[in-house]
């Protein structure tokens, strides 16, 4: 059968269109199962929203159309399964990671992306360790822990006048960060720590270091761990009867804290600070994301969707400035980040991967509700 000459026209375009444009590919991780499997999800699910706005409105790198494909791994918040899941992706060769979530699978699979050349830029690991390991690779778009339990430190002495703290963490890597910070914040502020107790990021049963602490009658309790964690013991602190103020970092702040907690919290008991935050004209971005965020998926974002959607977003830039999705090409672009407009808030980052100026937001829960003190830089 011949076909005629413009039937061989219409089909040389289409065959040139199809291998015209490309596929690449990137990757979220986090935990989406276990106990923080919420927190995991809320991430994806902002790693999948930046992707789907990407492609509706068209990718082009180097002059090609492009395709972005979307990996997503569950690390489980496990350390061990983090390493596996970071050498599958480069043995799978994505161009970049977003994530983890946690500092304790973020730090060691951070090596694996480091020796493979993958760019990583985590959302929420917050350990200063991360970024201080001589890697060109990583990079984190909230402040870490040295701002986070510092601020808190210095918050629970001068605005909330404790005078007594009691420290407790989940010995993770973000855990035991964030309360260090605290606790050197809070003494160097005026405060005394009486009790430094340990439990785990899967324990459920907090009377024995309760019991110890009660005797101590501290003003503050700090927790360095996760909601999952947090939530029941604020409920077995109220059984013993404790009224000590409880505070924590990013890990406690979210809507479902609230929920695990219940009426066991009362007003202006429960402090937070959330590893970021806007004000002002900000505001109408972040607000504009929640909306959407809530009509896509059904649900209210808990902490971290609107920095892995920063993330993402600001990785294919990198992409498209240097017409690349080559790791090695785009790597430098990346790093030169500056005043990146996210829905976070504009994003640069130092010699080291961090953010600079790193916001932080205080919140405290009132009316079974999280609300936002005040974001400090």
């Amino acid at each position: 059968m011949k076909l005629n000459t413009v039937a061989v026209a219409v089909l040389a375009l289409t065959v040139g269109a199809a291998y015209a444009q490309s596929v690449v590919t990137i990757a979220h991780v986090g935990p989406t199962s276990g106990a923080i499997a919420h927190l995991g999800k809320d991430n994806e699910n902002g790693a999948i929203m930046a992707v789907e706005e990407i492609n509706a409105a068209g990718l082009v790198i180097g002059g090609k159309k492009v395709t972005l494909k979307l990996m997503t791994e569950d690390d489980a918040a496990d350390p061990k399964q983090g390493t596996a899941v970071a050498q599958k992706l480069a043995d799978a060769k994505v161009v970049g990671v977003v994530g983890h979530l946690n500092s304790g699978t973020t730090i060691p699979a951070s090596r694996i992306y480091s020796d493979a050349g993958i760019p990583q830029v985590s959302p929420s690991a917050t350990n200063p360790k991360y970024t201080r390991q001589g890697f060109k690779t990583t990079f984190r778009v909230v402040a870490d822990d040295t701002q986070l339990g510092g601020t808190l430190g210095r918050y629970a002495v001068n605005t909330l006048k404790g005078k007594t703290m009691a420290v407790i963490d989940d010995r993770t890597a973000y855990g035991q960060g964030v309360a260090e910070e605290f606790s050197k914040a809070a003494v160097a502020a005026g405060g005394t720590v009486v009790a430094r107790e340990y439990t785990t990021d899967k324990a459920t049963d907090f009377n024995s270091i309760l019991t110890t602490i009660k005797g101590k009658k501290p003003d503050v309790v700090f927790f360095g761990g996760m909601d999952a964690v947090a939530g029941p013991m604020l409920r077995q602190m109220k059984s013993l009867g404790i009224v000590a103020k409880f505070m924590g970092g990013d890990g406690i702040c979210s809507t479902e804290l609230v929920k695990l907690g219940g009426d066991a919290i009362s007003d202006n008991q429960v402090y937070c600070a959330e590893a970021g935050g806007v004000e002002g004209a900000g505001k109408v971005a972040e607000n504009a994301f929640k909306a959407k965020f809530k009509a896509k998926f059904g649900t209210e974002v808990q902490v971290y969707a609107p920095y892995v959607y920063d993330s993402v977003k600001l990785m294919v830039a990198a992409m498209v400035k240097a017409g690349s999705s080559d790791p090695a090409k785009y790597l430098p672009v990346l790093a030169a980040t500056k005043d990146y407009p996210g829905v976070t808030g504009p994003i640069s980052f130092d010699e080291k991967g961090d953010i600079k100026g790193g916001a932080l937001t205080l919140k405290t829960v009132r009316g079974g509700k999280l609300e936002e003190l005040a974001v400090i830089r």
